[in-house]
């Protein structure tokens, strides 16, 4: 059966304001979530984070050290050295452990990728040796363009670490969808893999956000008998577009009404591995 996983990046300083009303929302609903830390945000509010986080219902991980990118990107730019990716994977891991006191299983690499780290040997090894068990890189659909479509979770086998899972993230990241960054502009394919979730212009509202995003995804997902279904969600985006975060209410609604359960990461990673 198909859960949802609330998954969000935290990576920028305006996050902390917008995750206390996330957190107060999945509190209202009974629903975990995962959290994807920058190193750097735990190191400038480590106090702030554990206080609003620490708790079963919440899954810390890693978004790395301060967001570098792990292998080249054309739209976020490119890789930084093998020492400084060494470092962004290492100290992001130390961070979130630092504060929270527990083994942090999961990364996902600044901005994601098509492949997620499949070709990427150094980096992959770099994260079998820190000792992640999952990794969430696999976040855009082909020639990096989106939304990302519906893969499946994987094992990097074939990249000799039978260990290690690749859980993608699905559909938009929603800070692109409503034009929050304005970097990423050129992203779409023709024809539309996804045609149903191509608005004419940026997202004006969070009815409008749930209806090309959220909700083509998730019913996909259930369709097609996904084990999960996530979407890429930002915080300080989610927060500048809609400061009562009625996207989220509208869309845990929905779950409610489809008899869907959220999950986190780690839990969809402890299913997979039984």
């Amino acid at each position: 059966m198909t859960v949802f996983v609330p998954a969000y990046d935290v990576e920028a300083p305006k996050c902390l304001p917008a995750c206390l009303k996330i957190v107060e929302i999945h509190r209202q609903y009974d629903a975990p979530a995962t959290f994807f830390i920058v190193g750097k945000m735990l190191k400038a509010n480590p106090d702030e984070y554990r206080e609003l986080l620490e708790g079963s219902d919440f899954e810390v991980a890693s978004h790395t050290y301060s967001h570098k990118m792990l292998r080249d990107h054309p739209i976020c730019g490119p890789a930084i050295s093998n020492k400084q990716v060494r470092a962004e994977i290492f100290q992001g891991k130390a961070s979130v452990e630092k504060v929270f006191k527990h083994s942090c299983l999961g990364l996902r690499p600044g901005c994601g990728f098509v492949d997620g780290l499949k070709g990427a040997p150094d980096v992959l090894r770099l994260v079998s040796e820190a000792g992640f068990r999952y990794v969430s890189s696999m976040l855009w659909g082909p020639d990096f363009s989106m939304p990302a479509p519906l893969n499946r979770p994987f094992q990097y086998s074939s990249e000799g670490y039978p260990d290690l899972w690749e859980l993608p993230g699905h559909g938009w990241h929603e800070n692109v969808l409503k034009g929050s960054s304005a970097e990423a502009r050129r992203i779409l394919l023709f024809p539309p893999v996804l045609p149903e979730m191509i608005p004419s212009t940026y997202v004006q509202t969070p009815k409008e956000e749930f209806k090309f995003n959220n909700k083509p995804m998730i019913n996909r997902a259930v369709a097609e008998d996904m084990p999960y279904v996530s979407l890429v969600w930002h915080p300080w985006s989610l927060n500048a577009f809609d400061p009562e975060m009625k996207m989220l209410h509208i869309t845990f609604k929905y779950l409610q009404k489809l008899s869907l359960q959220a999950e986190t990461f780690s839990e969809v990673l402890s299913l997979l591995s039984k």
